[in-house]
């Protein structure tokens, strides 16, 4: 029996079959020595000294041990395991208790490393209960320097240097290993007692980890956060919190970080209650979880806050409830409510507060993710929904996983905060005069360059080119920059007519620039447009962009405004009518000025613009947003009576769920009576050119969009449950 202000101290010493010293416990080895005796504070008497060899599951002792100890394999393998000998202890320590009429002890170690790094680690590992005197503590190097301030600090302080520094005349080689030990902490303690020092503040080990919200408000030490790496993706907090157990984790403080597509990427940011706690963690470095070793190292507590912060107030109501198990489900029919999760967790599974357990993820635009937060008061309620994994609800099966507060902030804060189409950096990009927008059309007389250096410049293209520089349009060559204004090694170029670019092609293909040889292909203006939305061309030919709405401009980003005045020799701001599909009239292109160069002063450069990802699950597949045009986009392709747009808002279906094999004549068939041409349908592909089992319908109204929704919601396809959503 334990207590706060105990009567009793049971002096413990104990060593493992590896790392001796201030490495105790680094090397993941096992216990095979304990040592103790019971003082008895009050009378100042002690009772029988008792000495336990323990039996390791790996006998092989390092050479320090055997140095140090004196022990050997052959005597170890004669011991009780591990867990009779702790059964031992706490019925010696019981009989001795009774001997001198004491009924309260607290521990008393050679600092944190017996309790902290050995014997609560390997005692998790093997599925050991401890029992409750093993959670509260003395460290005697504290004791020690809070009773005699000018000793060596903590850090420094070992059993051999507080004796000496008391003048106690003790020979370490007269007594076995351990034995002196525990004799000499014993004399230590004594000597404190007669300066009326009083044990009353022991150090705590908390019984478990403890779940809870946290704000981008708070402040957090960089000196308390580890980032741990190689985790297993399906790790929860609490086998994290099990890896790191014996030490301290804050409230909340154990963050599962998420890649960029919302999937957990092995690594987790830990805070801890204060730094000697972080400080013990870092020793843990590439300890197994399983049979996988895990790296852990300093981070900051700005890196923390920034995995596990948050600013909903939605979300920190749910987060509120103390000590709740989370479950994530993953798959939920856009359509499902509260009520539907709640029936499909049944009785047998109640979630806490009903409704209020509940959280759903939802797009910015209120738009559900098919995603959603539950919350169990219970280990036992949360693994009787895990056994609910794959099944039904309506007609698409529900995926579940156990989840983390600071996931749960993670994932609201990505899919809140993200862009539906990422910010452009500093407009670089220089304009092409307005008689020499690009040209669209189906004629094939441009030609696109994949593969150049990065370092390749106008004069480099001009060159790579040869002869057929005489050929190209006037301004007609534009390099190619990606997202982060970079060059993306594509550039393309306006020739004079197909045959020149044909042959530009056929000559130049495979032909070195530099250290790399650089593809050449024949396209036209209407492809050029296509492969700057994402689509990809090759010679096998042209693969859709990933997710592009039928006859909508690209997004008119801030940078391509044009409002500055600039002066015309340098160019103006580039339009974003060069995106559009145009027809060069006569007289334009008789504007042109009789002596040009090859291309602007400098040559316009053009941005890929590519979808934004959504985070979903782990394992999950991607989820790939739309390209939404925005409103003075959309007006600007209404106005120019050679682009047609969408019928009107809300006629476009979204479909969801289709078989990867399907093909307009499916699609056509699917909808048959809605009066649908197969032009109408837009099949959409994945960053990787695939099928994405998603395809877009413009249907000649939005009554009979909205009858088709009604009436073909649902139904299958082949094998495949179909989705319909009005976009």
């Amino acid at each position: 029996m334990t207590a706060s202000h105990s009567d009793s101290l049971v002096v413990l010493f104990g060593a493992t079959a590896g790392a001796y010293g201030a490495k105790l416990g680094s090397d993941e080895r096992e216990l095979i020595l304990l040592v103790w005796q019971v003082v008895d504070l009050h009378s100042k008497k002690v009772g029988t000294l008792h000495k336990s060899l323990v039996k390791a599951d790996n006998l092989d002792l390092s050479d320090q041990c055997r140095e140090v100890s004196g022990l050997t394999p052959e005597g170890l393998g004669k011991a009780e395991p591990l867990d009779r000998v702790l059964q031992q202890f706490s019925q010696l320590v019981s009989s001795d208790l009774k001997v001198l009429g004491r009924s309260s002890y607290t521990l008393c170690s050679d600092g944190q490393l017996l309790i902290r790094q050995v014997l609560h680690p390997e005692a998790s590992k093997k599925n050991y209960s401890l029992s409750d005197c093993f959670y509260s503590f003395y460290d005697l190097r504290k004791e020690f320097h809070t009773c005699y301030p000018s000793s060596a600090a903590v850090k420094d302080q070992t059993i051999k240097t507080m004796a000496e520094y008391l003048g106690l005349g003790t020979d370490e080689a007269e007594e076995d290993f351990g034995v002196w030990q525990v004799k000499t902490m014993v004399a230590i303690i004594f000597s404190m007692l007669s300066e009326d020092h009083a044990f009353t503040e022991p150090e705590t080990v908390k019984y478990k980890y403890e779940t809870g919200p946290c704000s981008k408000s708070e402040t957090v030490d960089s000196e308390t956060v580890i980032r741990a790496r190689g985790l297993p993706w399906q790790s929860s907090d609490q086998d994290i919190a099990r890896f790191f157990k014996g030490l301290n984790i804050a409230k909340g403080g154990v963050a599962l970080c998420l890649n960029s597509q919302g999937r957990r990427n092995g690594e987790a940011l830990v805070r801890f209650v204060n730094s000697e706690q972080r400080d013990l963690a870092l020793e843990r470095h590439k300890h197994h979880m399983g049979s996988r070793y895990i790296e852990v190292y300093k981070a900051t507590g700005e890196e923390f806050l920034k995995i596990a912060g948050g600013t909903s107030n939605e979300v920190a109501q749910f987060l509120s409830k103390e000590n709740q198990v989370i479950i994530r489900m993953r798959g939920l029919p856009f359509t499902a409510t509260q009520e539907d999760v709640l029936g499909f967790l049944g009785p047998e599974c109640p979630v806490t507060g009903g409704k209020e357990g509940l959280l759903f993820v939802k797009y910015p635009d209120g738009r559900p993710t098919g995603d959603a937060f539950v919350l169990f008061s219970c280990e036992e309620f949360a693994q009787n929904a895990l056994k609910k994994h794959k099944e039904i609800l309506g007609k698409r099966y529900i995926e579940l996983f156990r989840s983390t507060a600071a996931e749960v902030q993670q994932v609201l804060n990505r899919y809140m905060s993200t862009p539906l189409i990422p910010t452009l950096p500093t407009p670089i990009i220089p304009v092409i005069p307005p008689p020499y927008t690009i040209a669209t059309g189906s004629i094939r007389d441009c030609v696109r360059l994949r593969g150049l250096p990065y370092t390749a410049g106008i004069d480099d293209i001009l060159e790579f080119m040869g002869d057929a520089t005489g050929d190209i349009k006037p301004h007609g060559v534009h390099m190619v920059l990606n997202q982060q204004g970079r060059p993306s090694g594509d550039a393309f170029i306006q020739m004079k007519s197909a045959d020149k670019a044909f042959m530009v092609a056929q000559k130049c293909h495979k032909k070195m620039m530099k250290d790399r040889y650089v593809e050449v292909f024949q396209c036209s203006g209407e492809e050029m447009n296509f492969v700057l939305m994402g689509g990809t061309l090759n010679r096998s030919g042209l693969s859709p962009p990933p997710c592009k709405l039928p006859c909508l401009s690209p997004p008119a980003y801030a940078a391509f405004q044009t409002a500055a005045v600039i002066p015309a020799e340098a160019a103006a701001l580039y339009q974003p009518q060069a995106l559009l599909p145009t027809t060069r009239t006569p007289q334009a292109s008789a504007a042109a000025p009789p002596t040009v160069t090859y291309y602007p002063a400098q040559a316009a450069q053009l941005y890929m613009n590519y979808t934004a990802y959504y985070p979903s699950p782990p394992v999950s597949p991607t989820t790939v947003g739309y390209i939404a045009a925005p409103p003075g986009a959309v007006a600007a392709a209404a106005t120019a009576t050679h682009t047609p747009i969408l019928p009107q808002p809300g006629a476009l279906v979204r479909m969801q769920g289709l078989p990867y094999n399907t093909g307009m004549k499916e699609i056509l068939s699917f909808f048959q009576g809605y009066q649908l041409q197969a032009d109408s349908i837009l099949m959409l592909y994945n960053f990787s050119g695939q099928p994405s089992g998603e395809a877009l319908v413009t249907f000649p109204s939005l009554d009979l969009a909205k009858k088709a929704v009604a009436e073909r919601n649902g139904q299958l396809l082949g094998s495949r449950c179909v989705q319909l959503f009005l976009v």
